[in-house]
């Protein structure tokens, strides 16, 4: 795939402030789609092109990172952001030690990406193939207005980056972003190229956005962990493991041991626990962004 020597660190530090008061449960990397952790997926997708264990895939955490680490155990190193998040620049030059020398795949622990022709990991192996080791590439998708600022080469960034050593080696210990330290400043040198990736992507950083995500994962039906209990009507929803619904459920999600009660009718929503109730205002469509 390529002849340069890669490892690979998943970004889960961030606070998940626009999904607040979800994430002020469960850290926005660990928050499920499809019942599957959003950190859970990155991992996957990263076994899927070979890059596994602690001596190739690094986990960063720092809100809640108690349940990050907890959840990573042995399958990544673990690097932790004690005093607040370092952003995506501060949070590789804290593993700098540890990427020693190597290329880094970077990826958004809330990138959901799915792919109808390839699973996770070849999905995104165009972005690794016959690389140089020394200019950036990102992984991007044609933008709805491809003038717009945050865009690159006319494309939206859609959570994964491949950095070369020499752009990760002098990055400061302090906080900041991949875009002004490294992006950018490759664009302009004429070293960055977008690879486009041909599935669907949403970052999941907002309940309309997550909420989409799962319904996206459930493929229009509903998709029930078979250790739920339900008794209510279910339509176009995400039901997780030990959750008890009585009521009905519409183009939802209700997580992980969470309960709708006989009375209830939760739409177009997220239900955590008994009593909390994320309501996203405009219909979701899944679908590509």
């Amino acid at each position: 795939m390529t002849a340069v020597e890669i490892c690979a660190v998943v970004l889960a530090a961030g606070e998940g402030s626009r999904l607040r008061p979800l994430t002020e449960r469960v850290p926005k990397a660990l928050c499920p789609v499809g019942n599957v952790p959003l950190l859970d997926r990155v991992l996957t997708r990263l076994a899927g092109i070979d890059l596994t264990g602690t001596s190739r895939v690094a986990v960063n955490a720092s809100s809640l990172a108690e349940q990050v680490i907890a959840h990573v155990g042995d399958r990544a190193h673990r690097s932790v952001e004690p005093d607040g998040p370092l952003g995506t620049a501060g949070g590789l030059a804290k593993l700098r030690d540890w990427i020693d020398g190597r290329g880094v795949l970077v990826g958004n622990a809330d990138a959901y990406l799915a792919d109808p022709d390839r699973p996770p990991g070849p999905d995104i192996a165009a972005l690794l193939h016959d690389w140089d080791g020394e200019t950036v590439r990102l992984l991007g998708q044609p933008a709805v207005n491809p003038t717009a600022p945050g865009t690159f080469d006319g494309h939206a960034f859609t959570g994964f980056s491949l950095l070369p050593w020499r752009r990760v080696r002098h990055l400061p210990l302090e906080f900041g972003d991949l875009v002004r330290t490294v992006w950018r400043p490759a664009e302009a040198a004429g070293e960055l190229t977008v690879v486009p990736y041909p599935g669907t992507f949403y970052d999941t950083g907002t309940p309309a956005d997550y909420l989409t995500a799962n319904l996206h994962a459930a493929g229009g039906d509903s998709l029930v962990d078979p250790t739920a209990l339900v008794t209510g009507p279910c339509r176009s929803a995400v039901i997780g493991a030990g959750a008890r619904v009585h009521g009905a459920v519409t183009g939802a999600v209700v997580w992980p041991g969470a309960t709708v009660g006989a009375e209830e009718h939760v739409q177009n929503a997220i239900r955590a626990g008994t009593d909390l109730t994320v309501v996203v205002s405009e219909p979701t469509t899944a679908g590509n962004v």
